[in-house]
């Protein structure tokens, strides 16, 4: 559709304001036709970075039903299905070995669990209130080291301390990676398909009016709904720019290492080849110890 668009506004915008002659030669046809690919190729390439860009919310928990599969969506209004779950039958696929970088070193990703734990409320925000915490999450590609913030957003740091320390995050597949538009690592989902939770929700916290989230952001996903913060997290790979109008993302912490296991595995891409979807080389969490920092 983009692309008829761009064909329509060269015929009848473009075309008009410019003057041709009757019998034009060879060079000026090819001229032209050079000029028509290449606003065409310009114009649909704009249309697909507004989708990614502007069209993608990140996903979480529906808030309406704890612990449930909530509805998901890619903007504030409308709804979209679940991201593909990663592959879980350990290794990396023949088809993208190739591709998986060699700064990359994975061991085969556990299976999925298959009674994922729920909890019947949220730990209080005194949990984590006040104090730094330092988060090592365990990865089948290596550690990664966040720094929580308990005084900027102490709920969701008491949950994710809360969770880290009855094993809720355990052996659970990071299901969504995005390489256009938005640059982000989606983890925090045991069942892997991008709609589960621990059973509980709360609201927004620590979110920036700017809709800035700076490379190295750790950032809570969530669904339309301003109160669907669960589980699930983001890693910001590279500088994002996100919605506003629904309230934003809490921002709870930073990666303090690790951060280019992130950034090799959105060079392996998506599975696929699609710019949002499972990551290409699967990547599970074995782990989360959290202490004092």
């Amino acid at each position: 559709m983009c692309v008829e668009s761009a064909r329509r506004l060269i015929r009848v915008g473009l075309m008009s304001n410019t003057r041709r002659p009757k019998n034009p030669s060879l060079g000026q046809a090819q001229a032209t036709r050079r000029t028509t690919q290449s606003v065409v190729v310009v114009v649909a390439l704009l249309c697909v970075g507004a989708v990614v860009a502007l069209g993608l919310v990140l996903r979480g928990g529906g808030a309406d039903q704890p612990g449930t599969a909530g509805a998901l969506a890619t903007s504030a209004a409308t709804g979209a299905p679940t991201t593909a779950a990663p592959t879980t039958s350990g290794g990396t696929p023949s088809s993208v070995a190739s591709s998986v970088p060699t700064s990359l070193h994975c061991q085969p990703a556990p299976p999925i669990p298959t009674s994922p734990q729920s909890f019947s409320s949220p730990p209080p925000p005194s949990l984590a209130e006040h104090a730094a915490w330092v988060a090592t999450v365990a990865t089948n590609c290596g550690d990664i080291t966040l720094h929580l913030d308990g005084n900027a957003a102490p709920q969701t740091v008491s949950s994710f301390i809360f969770l880290s320390q009855h094993g809720f995050f355990d052996n659970s597949p990071c299901h969504r990676l995005t390489t256009g538009g938005i640059y982000v690592l989606q983890c925090g989902d045991p069942t892997g398909v991008g709609s589960g939770g621990p059973g509980y929700s709360f609201g927004i916290e620590n979110a920036p009016k700017s809709g800035d989230y700076p490379t190295g952001t750790v950032a809570m996903a969530r669904s339309s709904s301003p109160d669907s913060n669960g589980s699930q997290f983001f890693l910001v790979y590279q500088d994002t720019k996100l919605p506003t109008d629904a309230g934003g993302y809490s921002i709870f912490g930073t990666v303090s290492g690790g951060l280019g296991i992130v950034k090799a595995l959105a060079q392996a891409g998506v599975a696929g080849g699609q710019p949002d979807g499972a990551p290409a080389q699967p990547i599970s969490i074995l782990g989360v110890t959290v202490a004092k920092g």
